[in-house]
C-alpha cells in the first residue's frame, strides 16, 4: 500500500507508541517517507527508520512483534546493514543500521549526516526527527532518480532550502558540476 500523508502519520504514531514501551530507540526518518512528512509530494513505498545500533533494530522488532514480520532482524553483509521490516496497517515499516564508514557529515544515511542535519516534525504526541531534505535530494540525484529529484527541486523552489547544505551534500555524493549548477538554478530561479 502506498502511504498517504494521513496514513503515514497514523502508522508512525502507532509505531512510535509501540517503541516507547521497549526502551531506547535513537532513529531518523529517512527516504521518501521523510520527504512526504515534510510536505514534499513524493510517493513513498515504505517507511524507513535509520538507527544507530543493531540493538535498536532488535528493539524495533520486539515492539512490532504483533504485526506481520516481513524480514526478521538480519545482517545483510552486501548492504552493510542490520535490517528488519514489518507490515503495519498495510505499510512496510523498516529499521536498519547503515554500517559503512564515512567522514562526510553530508550523506543521508551514512556517517554523521543524518544525526547532524535533521529537523523534528510533530506526529501525534511525538516529534519525529526527519533527515534534511537537502541530503535526500543528493541521494536521489546520485541514484539517477530524476522523477523524484525533480519533485524535490520544485518543492525547494517553492519552500526554500539550505543551499550550502545542498551543495555540500551534492559534493559528498559526487554529483557532477553541470548537474549541480542545473539543480541550483532550478531552485533559485
Amino acid at each position: 500500500m502506498t502511504p498517504t500523508m494521513d496514513l503515514l502519520r497514523d502508522v508512525l504514531a502507532k509505531v512510535l507508541d509501540l517503541l516507547e514501551n521497549e526502551g531506547p530507540f535513537r532513529y531518523r526518518l529517512i527516504g521518501t517517507a521523510a520527504g512526504l512528512l515534510r510536505g514534499v509530494p513524493l510517493v513513498p513505498g515504505d517507511v524507513d527508520l535509520l538507527v544507530t545500533e543493531r540493538s535498536h533494530v532488535d528493539t524495533f522488532a520486539r515492539a512490532l512483534a504483533s504485526h506481520r514480520c516481513l524480514t526478521p532482524p538480519t545482517w545483510m553483509e552486501s548492504a552493510g546493514q542490520y535490517y528488519a521490516a514489518f507490515d503495519v496497517d498495510g505499510v512496510e515499516v523498516e529499521a536498519s543500521t547503515v554500517e559503512w564508514p564515512s567522514d562526510s557529515p553530508y550523506l543521508e544515511t551514512i556517517g554523521s549526516g543524518p544525526w547532524t542535519h535533521f529537523s523534528e516534525i510533530a506526529v501525534g504526541n511525538e516529534r519525529v526527527p526527519v533527515v534534511a531534505i537537502e541530503l535526500r535530494l543528493a541521494t536521489e540525484l546520485r541514484r539517477g532518480r530524476n522523477d523524484r529529484a525533480d519533485v524535490i527541486v520544485r518543492w525547494m523552489r517553492d519552500h526554500g532550502c539550505d543551499l550550502h547544505l545542498l551543495n555540500s551534500a551534492m559534493d559528498a555524493q559526487g554529483i557532477d558540476t553541470d548537474r549541480r549548477h542545473a539543480v541550483t538554478a532550478a531552485i533559485v530561479g
